[in-house]
């Protein structure tokens, strides 16, 4: 119990920190959002618009810096960032509820299976060390880990999507589609997920292979593995439960971590399949210099980051109760 309190007490503070930092940051920049979104329009503007526009983005305020503070956490408590300038009038809530889905299945899917696969690929390198697999499945797939996403989505899309015709080249969905939850809509989003999730997996699950396998083959050193085989254990029993558990326990904070970074989405996959999901949405608030949707991508991505580390902190010291003695 002291363990998960003090774990809630750092998230909770860390948290702050965030939030603070996310407030101030914006505030510490030249101009403001209404004069933003009004540089984008040519010749001259009444001071009337301006004021109005300040109004509607909350910049025109009486309030001090401490009322601004307060009134800017209860926002975010209740979920309200303001609106959208490259979306207007959509609120940010909005903008980033319509493409959050779209990430969470293509990035988040796509990342627990490259953990899942590297894993257990990692696990049976590791036990078979010098065998068939050890010898060509970490060195093949470390080398396509270091290949950029883009170059791979756009190999993927020339020979899949151009030449053979097997997939759709871009977006989430046929254009000619109405979304519903029909089984045709349905099939059409995975027909269009499939060349950006391979990209992805192609690209992220050497890392996984990689770090289980030298981890593994360390713990296989260890003298509790050597005892459970002299014990004559079964070789399956002594893989998973003496060694592959143990060998895990440093892989599920980098596993937490990028499920936090799932929800700022893949920006390079993304942008060359034009996927609708939030890693595109992030590059078009930076490029079109939306205030308030960035500050809240970035407040979303922290926020992620934290409850993932958090998750697998108490999941460490479920697998392993000596981190909560040392602790």
């Amino acid at each position: 119990m002291r363990f998960a309190l003090r774990r809630v007490g750092f998230f909770v503070l860390t948290l702050w920190a965030a939030l603070t930092l996310n407030f101030f940051l914006p505030r510490l920049m030249p101009g403001n959002p209404a004069e933003a979104m009004l540089g984008k329009f040519r010749g001259p503007v009444s001071p009337q618009a301006l004021k109005a526009l300040e109004v509607a983005f909350g910049v025109e305020t009486k309030e001090g810096l401490a009322g601004q503070y307060v009134h800017y956490l209860g926002n975010v408590a209740t979920g309200n960032f303001g609106t959208s300038l490259y979306f207007y009038p959509q609120s940010v809530g909005r903008v980033i509820l319509d493409a959050l889905p779209w990430t969470l299945g293509l990035v988040g899917l796509t990342t627990i299976l490259a953990f899942a696969l590297g894993t257990g690929i990692g696990i049976v390198a590791a036990w078979r060390r010098g065998g068939r697999l050890d010898s060509i499945a970490p060195p093949v797939f470390v080398i396509t880990s270091a290949i950029p996403y883009f170059w791979v989505g756009m190999m993927l899309i020339l020979v899949f999507a151009e030449q053979l015709q097997w997939f759709p080249a871009a977006f989430g969905y046929s254009i000619t589609m109405t979304p519903s939850l029909s089984l045709p809509f349905i099939v059409n989003i995975v027909e269009h997920a499939i060349l950006p999730a391979t990209a992805l997996l192609i690209t992220t699950i050497g890392t996984w292979i990689l770090t289980m396998r030298n981890t593994m083959v360390t713990t296989l050193a260890e003298d509790y593995v050597r005892m459970a085989r002299a014990k004559g254990l079964p070789s399956r029993r002594i893989m998973f439960d003496y060694a592959a558990r143990n060998a895990i326990l440093p892989n599920l904070t980098g596993f937490a971590m990028s499920l936090g970074f799932v929800v700022g989405g893949a920006i390079l996959v993304e942008y060359v399949f034009n996927y609708p999901g939030v890693g595109y949405m992030l590059l078009q608030a930076v490029s079109q210099e939306d205030y308030p949707l960035m500050q809240a991508l970035f407040l979303l991505i922290t926020v992620a980051v934290l409850v993932a580390i958090l998750l697998a902190d108490i999941a460490t010291a479920i697998l392993d109760p000596r981190t909560r003695t040392a602790d």
